[in-house]
């Protein structure tokens, strides 16, 4: 008969000091979901459904769970699982934890100086950051906070833009330079235009509403930032300071995407001197173009379900583009929410991954102790994970771990 006793057991002394030390408020989060709720109670409608929304029908956001839904493990016992460590080398360097923060758009516009919480906090707890382009903290400023920060580019196809900006992130100091792939043009997002939400911000009626009707957000974020920093503005996209939030101006500054091409990742390649990624591959055959152009790594991603819709999960060609690396770093974005998947996404052969919406949820509900919270939630289910699998090391995770539990999607 089962021991129903081993789930009485008393906490080790070491998680209830961590538990103790956690503060009071933050402890009823138990879980990466959790962090949702209070963040769709804080944020004005118009943006809590730009962070949680895809494209369409979110058809493709729907695979990205699906997808680590359709696979389950098969543990190892009875094998000696103390002195268990996480740590992982990305690029030359040792992280605490396989997983980081990637690039999210306008996080100052959600949480108070909301890059700057989710670098502080992927510093203390020794985890990779990604400074997305279309950030309104500047990079210098982010770079000046966490010097082990990346910085990830939404780039025209136009040289002339390109190199200056090549330069600009050199000059800051950066190490490993990110060019996002899947934003030739602007996808359908249905729900932003159902919500209020559009680019560049318009300040209608029903927008006005919104957010006098959710006081922290106007109060706690929008106007903190306005008196203390002044009008938000696009701060990365280019060489140069890009236009405010509110600016007629934005659409033509992000144009002229459609004409980027691989001839633009051979020019960056020889220009950048860091390590170089291209991020939002699905098929393995740009995997293989991304190798032969001399980028450091990849990251396998259908932006979060956020871009063509029905797009196959990150996770269905992951094998794939494992398959086609021959030595080149492949990492993984889109669904992971436990530390579970975590696990999953490098059985099957991703190097690292990367957790968004959760992290940006953390920052809105509790800043930067939120984030920190999310963060050590995570890593402790890898590794408690990691006992129940039978492993000591991220480096014994392999694929006999994990079996498909569901039918080949046809």
């Amino acid at each position: 008969m089962h021991d129903v006793t081993s789930n009485l057991s008393p906490a080790p002394a070491t998680v209830q000091r961590a538990e103790s030390a956690t503060p009071r408020a933050l402890r009823r989060y138990l879980s990466l979901d959790d962090f949702e709720a209070t963040a769709r109670r804080r944020l004005p409608k118009f943006l809590y459904g730009y962070i949680a929304g895809a494209a369409e029908t979110d058809a493709a956001l729907r695979d990205n769970r699906r997808a680590f839904d359709e696979y389950g493990f098969v543990p190892r016992v009875l094998n000696d699982v103390s002195g268990r460590e996480q740590t992982t080398k990305l690029f030359g360097r040792t992280y605490s934890s396989p997983f980081g923060i990637p690039p999210m758009g306008s996080a100052a516009l959600c949480a108070y100086r909301g890059d700057i919480v989710l670098t502080r906090a992927a510093a203390a707890m020794n985890v990779p950051m990604i400074l997305s382009a279309s950030s309104l903290i500047t990079l210098e400023d982010v770079q000046r906070e966490n010097p082990s920060a990346w910085y990830q580019a939404y780039l025209a196809g136009d040289a002339a833009r390109i190199e200056p900006l090549v330069d600009r992130v050199a000059a800051a100091g950066y190490d490993t330079f990110v060019v996002t792939a899947d934003v030739p043009v602007a996808p359908n997002r249905e729900n932003n235009i159902r919500n209020g939400f559009q680019v560049p911000l318009a300040i209608t009626p029903r927008v006005a509403w919104d957010t006098l009707t959710h006081p922290d957000w106007l109060l706690g974020t929008w106007a903190r930032t306005v008196v203390n920093h002044g009008m938000p503005h696009f701060e990365n996209m280019d060489a140069v300071r890009g236009p405010p939030a509110l600016s007629k101006n934005l659409m033509r500054n992000i144009g002229k995407r459609d004409q980027l091409a691989w001839k633009h990742v051979e020019l960056i390649r020889r220009r950048w001197k860091g390590k170089f990624v291209v991020k939002g591959l699905i098929s393995p055959a740009d995997a293989r173009i991304a190798r032969e152009s001399g980028v450091d790594g990849v990251i396998v991603s259908n932006h979060g379900g956020r871009q063509l819709d029905c797009t196959v999960s990150s996770l269905r060609t992951l094998p794939e583009i494992s398959g086609q690396a021959n030595g080149m770093t492949v990492m993984l974005d889109g669904g992971i929410r436990r530390g579970t998947d975590v696990l999953k996404a490098l059985a099957l052969g991703a190097h690292f991954v990367f957790i968004g919406r959760p992290l940006l949820f953390a920052a809105v509900a509790a800043g930067e102790a939120g984030v920190r919270r999310a963060l050590t939630l995570l890593r402790d289910e890898i590794d408690r994970d990691m006992a129940l699998l039978g492993i000591r090391s991220i480096g014994e995770v392999s694929s006999d771990l994990v079996r498909r539990i569901a039918p080949e999607p046809r």
